[in-house]
């Protein structure tokens, strides 16, 4: 089995690719655990429920416009659309695209960083659906 280096990963925030001004992404792939136990059980037992997903990227900060700023500014306290595949190449079994819809944005800070630092900006979308697609 093949191990992957992630090295060119492809980063889209409301239709716009980002890629190229990120340097960190971590998508979190969660499903709330609603428990089920009933009387007679000798266990506590669970189902899953609502997907509770995260999606948190570091981006050096660009505030040209179609880049970083311009793009994030408008979507704070709104649902937008990420997608996150490990490389850049075209959708496959090998390189998944995952989409995160509906995902929220609360906060977003648009200066960070010390004298003669990258200027950054971590931004955490949370919610949503999140779905799998291998272009199969």
């Amino acid at each position: 089995m093949a191990q992957l280096v992630l090295t060119n990963a492809d980063i889209t925030i409301n239709g716009v690719v980002l890629s190229d001004r990120a340097n960190s992404v971590e998508l979190n792939y969660e499903v709330d655990s609603v428990e089920v136990t009933a009387f007679g059980d000798v266990g506590h037992k669970f189902t899953g429920g609502l997907q509770n997903n995260t999606c948190t990227i570091e981006f050096m900060q660009d505030y040209a416009a179609g880049e970083v700023e311009a793009t994030i500014y408008p979507l704070v306290g709104t649902q937008t659309t990420v997608t996150v595949r490990p490389g850049a190449q075209a959708t496959s079994a090998t390189n998944p695209l995952y989409t995160l819809t509906g995902t929220f944005l609360a906060s977003h800070t648009p200066v960070a960083g010390a004298v003669g630092e990258l200027a950054m900006t971590s931004l955490t979308f949370t919610g949503g659906a999140l779905t799998k697609s291998t272009g199969a």
